[in-house]
């Protein structure tokens, strides 16, 4: 950029009063917040974001020096919204990673299913099968508990949360039953995503263990 096109000084003082201002917006939204999607706190949040933004731009331009700010945005991963504007019905498209991390009490945890399945009569042989290996422990498991309860206790089962997210797509209509169950996520549109919650490791580890101030990107990207 040549030296005539670069911000002046006092535009990059604005940009940062701005930033001030919209974080003190965004706080005071949060504490009058009437529920969990407030549009309040919504419209603060990408005030703020837009203000960032645009202060870690001139302050690029002019001093060649960068914030350690980082929002993230939903249009960087999602397209513009197609759907229609009342939908008839919606699918919850939910993924959710997990290591394996301690096979053993994952086969043990299976086991113990098992056995209360099978009762007190029950072959050993038959409650033992489910701790045969970790293939068949994960059927057991997830079989017998809703993937929210396996989420909350993923560590009693030997497991550690990898990242997730969830989708909410609009549809025009409920789909006929049984219409998509030989291909359940081919038909995901990105364009028809109402809104989405990511959670990632990624977020914490931008941040400094050891730096007692809080960045922008501690804000919620469930608010996108």
């Amino acid at each position: 950029m040549s030296d005539a096109a670069q911000p002046t000084a006092a535009e990059v003082r604005a940009a940062a009063e701005a930033v001030k201002a919209a974080l003190d917006r965004h706080l005071a939204a949060v504490e009058r917040r009437s529920g969990e999607d407030d549009p309040a706190v919504y419209e603060a949040f990408n005030e703020l974001a837009a203000a960032a933004e645009e202060y870690d731009e001139l302050l690029y331009d002019r001093y060649d020096e960068v914030t350690p700010f980082e929002i993230p945005s939903g249009d960087d991963s999602l397209p513009p919204y197609t759907g229609p504007e009342e939908p008839n019905a919606l699918s919850v498209l939910i993924r959710r990673d997990y290591a394996v991390v301690e096979p053993q009490r994952l086969l043990a945890q299976a086991g113990r299913v098992a056995d209360l399945e099978a009762g007190p009569d029950a072959d050993a042989a038959t409650a033992s099968g489910a701790g045969s290996s970790v293939h068949a422990a994960l059927g057991v498991l997830f079989g017998e508990f809703e993937p929210d309860e396996i989420a909350s206790r993923h560590k009693e089962f030997g497991l550690e949360e990898g990242d997730s997210t969830l989708w909410v797509t609009a549809a025009d209509d409920p789909a006929e039953p049984g219409e998509w169950l030989e291909a359940p996520f081919d038909q995901a549109d990105p364009q028809r995503v109402v809104c989405r919650f990511d959670v990632s490791a990624v977020f914490d580890d931008e941040l400094d263990p050891d730096d007692d101030s809080v960045g922008l990107e501690t804000l919620e990207d469930a608010e996108h």
